[in-house]
């Protein structure tokens, strides 16, 4: 097992933004870095997201909650605005879209896979 602390450090300034990619979702202007992957579940838990200016993600619902901080700029959670030092918990099983007009930075902690509701 490994045991230095280094070993459990993402830089995220060392990581390239890559467009977001689901099957199926049309995830146009948004980017994710990793920062933890779970190898149990087969998915990162831990993810930054960047949200170009008018980029969307669609009606969706969360099984075992979420967090958001919003690292830079804002975005619409459901029609309610979160600017940037904003956090939001969700409770397991809330639907919600997302959605910016100026571009944002998000870091989100998503324990279960996201359950998309609306394409």
């Amino acid at each position: 097992m490994k045991t230095a602390i280094t070993n459990f450090i993402t830089k995220t300034t060392e990581i390239d933004w890559v467009p977001l990619n689901e099957e199926g979702i049309d995830t146009t202007g948004i980017y994710v870095k990793v920062l933890r992957y779970d190898e149990q579940q087969q998915r990162p838990p831990s993810i930054l997201l960047k949200f170009e200016p008018g980029a969307r993600y669609p009606y969706h619902n969360h099984p075992g909650g979420e967090e958001i901080f919003v690292i830079k700029g804002s975005c619409f959670v459901e029609e309610t605005v979160l600017q940037e030092g904003d956090y939001l918990y969700t409770p397991s099983g809330f639907k919600h879209a997302v959605r910016t007009d100026k571009g944002c930075e998000l870091m989100l902690v998503i324990p279960d896979e996201v359950e998309i509701l609306e394409k």
